[in-house]
């Protein structure tokens, strides 16, 4: 059974397991999981100290459950969340995801559908224990200000609960016309990042085409002109052919690019020759580039073939990446979509999918940061993803003790607290999005 937390006041969360990754120093050894024993003070809302187990004189006692930052999720797609209802993918392809969503959003995506669904996935969210998160956004015209401005007041209704970002998303060959200027300029309108994917108009992530480059210096020249980061879908399939992250990260080197760069997905990394996957990865380690995977949306997508059973995960080289001292972290991507069926908007599945298909495990190591603090660093967020003093005391306790245990249960159980008070916030009930998905009628008023 969780402990009763208290209402208010200064406190003392005793003998909990905090993975050394998220603390700032040791203050006592890590055992072979990569888990610290340790009490943690909370006042005012923050962590006053994180001390060696045993120095707190009362509190509540975790029995030895683990406690976690709370959880950033780098890499989502809140506008077109849950839309799967009225917009299934009829094959679970990649070309099936992109043409449904492309119909549903010319039928369906007025402001008032997108802002149900974005908030049913921020609700899901918070719920879970994630306190920031960054969504792309479908910026396509004449759809585009629509979505951003949804974008922009959700942002505004929950700050205090979940730190907002937005990128763009927008085909390579649209960024290279007025249409990019256009996507461009509302972006930094609007305080986001800019976004793109390496494939063009109605083709998937395959060869890249002869004016590939032209299109990508232009991409960088217009969020150079804005001063904006750079966050890309890249790659994002099982084609050789598909080599766009080695160009951008030389792109970023030769222009000595001086904004935040993250890429998403990378699939074709993993198939490609050795020696040229370990020159992109140096030269995405040169570059600074920051990697994030999507391991459960790409195990749904890539190499889907009817009645084939998939040959490979459809993932990047997690491990290569990481130990080339590049940042890498994963996230949720797609929820309920035609790009994902299935999904919650929760970083303990997909850290525990992602331990199962990334094989982070034996050791642990570092890897749990690839949920809190190293998305968090990508998204220049300091005072999250992190145990220390100082940092708010929005924190996940869990009842499991050990990485095994934590990792073989959904933890339905967990507490949640923010500024150090137990959150009391339940997942929404699906049916709150039935008459907005076609399940259902409208209620008259």
């Amino acid at each position: 059974m969780m402990p009763a937390i208290p209402e208010g006041g200064a406190y003392w969360l005793r003998d909990a397991r905090v993975a050394a990754c998220f603390l700032d120093s040791a203050v006592a050894p890590a055992d072979r999981e990569g888990l610290v024993r340790c009490d943690i003070r909370i006042e005012a809302g923050r962590i006053a100290a994180v001390a060696p187990q045993g120095s707190a004189p009362d509190g509540v006692d975790l029995r030895g459950g683990q406690v976690w930052p709370g959880f950033v999720d780098g890499h989502t797609h809140l506008d077109k969340g849950h839309i799967w209802p009225r917009a299934a993918n009829p094959d679970g392809t990649f070309l099936g995801a992109l043409t449904t969503v492309f119909e549903d959003r010319e039928k369906n995506w007025s402001a008032e559908d997108i802002r149900a669904r974005f908030e049913f996935g921020l609700a899901c969210s918070y719920a879970h224990g994630t306190v920031a998160i960054r969504t792309h956004l479908d910026t396509y015209f004449p759809h585009a200000p629509t979505t951003w401005r949804v974008f922009a007041e959700l942002r505004d209704q929950w700050a205090g609960k979940i730190e907002l970002q937005a990128s763009s998303i927008s085909v390579m060959d649209r960024m290279a016309t007025e249409e990019g200027v256009m996507i461009a300029d509302l972006v930094a309108r609007h305080g986001g990042v800019l976004g793109g994917v390496s494939r063009l108009s109605g083709g998937v992530h395959d060869e890249l085409p002869p004016d590939f480059q032209p299109m990508l210096d232009r991409l960088f020249e217009l969020a150079e002109e804005r001063g904006l980061g750079l966050d890309l879908h890249i790659d994002e399939s099982g084609e050789t052919g598909a080599r766009a992250l080695r160009e951008v990260a030389l792109t970023a080197i030769r222009r000595k690019f001086k904004q935040p760069i993250q890429c998403g997905h990378c699939c074709s990394l993993s198939m490609q020759p050795e020696a040229f996957a370990r020159e992109t990865i140096q030269a995405v380690a040169d570059a600074g580039i920051s990697i994030i995977v999507l391991p459960m949306c790409n195990m749904y997508l890539q190499d889907r073939v009817p009645g084939r059973t998939p040959r490979w995960r459809g993932v990047t080289l997690v491990h290569e990446l990481r130990n080339a001292g590049v940042r890498v972290s994963v996230a949720s991507d797609n929820c309920r979509d035609p790009f994902y069926a299935y999904g919650d908007h929760d970083m303990v599945e997909v850290f525990r999918e992602a331990t199962r298909i990334l094989h982070l495990d034996h050791p642990f190591g570092d890897w749990p940061a690839a949920a809190s603090r190293r998305p968090a660093e990508a998204l220049g967020l300091p005072h999250r993803g992190r145990i220390a003093p100082g940092m708010p005391a929005d924190l996940v306790l869990f009842s499991a003790r050990f990485m095994t245990e934590l990792l073989s249960r959904p933890q339905s159980d967990r507490i949640v607290l923010r500024a150090g008070r137990r959150l009391d916030a339940t997942l929404p009930d699906w049916r709150e999005l039935d008459a907005v998905v076609g399940l259902a009628p409208a209620t008259s008023g």
